[in-house]
């Protein structure tokens, strides 16, 4: 099994979402976040009290930033020459196998990776059937 070549404390500083001002109150509005526009909106002009806006300060370290909990980064892979463009890189970023990548072609894909010694991360994704 291929480890990460260093693994670092991953931290975020907000887990939870940003909230759609008012969602709580009409089922219309849904959750997902939008800015607030309004001429006399609390939220926009930031009143004490209101929700938080997103701001470059919630953003994530940039050594930490698109690292999986294991460690590693994605790397999505259509064929075996991306895949074997992870050969020097293989203790950094994982191989992710794109979604429109056929069943015969993954197989191919994942046996390929084992000898290279390359993770992927979706490994079993497709394959219903056991081989004998």
């Amino acid at each position: 099994m291929v480890r990460p070549a260093r693994k670092v404390n991953i931290v975020k500083k907000r887990t939870k979402p940003f909230v759609r001002v008012q969602s709580d109150r009409f089922k219309r509005v849904s959750a997902s976040w939008r800015r607030p526009v309004g001429i006399d909106s609390r939220t926009r002009r930031r009143f004490k009290g209101t929700r938080p806006h997103p701001k470059i300060g919630y953003g994530s370290n940039k050594k930490t930033r698109f690292l999986l909990p294991d460690g590693f980064r994605k790397f999505t892979v259509q064929n075996k020459k991306d895949l074997e463009s992870l050969v020097m890189l293989n203790r950094t970023y994982a191989a992710e196998i794109a979604h429109n990548i056929g069943a015969k072609k993954r197989v191919e894909l994942v046996e390929r990776a084992k000898q290279l010694s390359i993770k992927v991360v979706n490994p079993d994704a497709r394959i219903r059937s056991v081989e004998n």
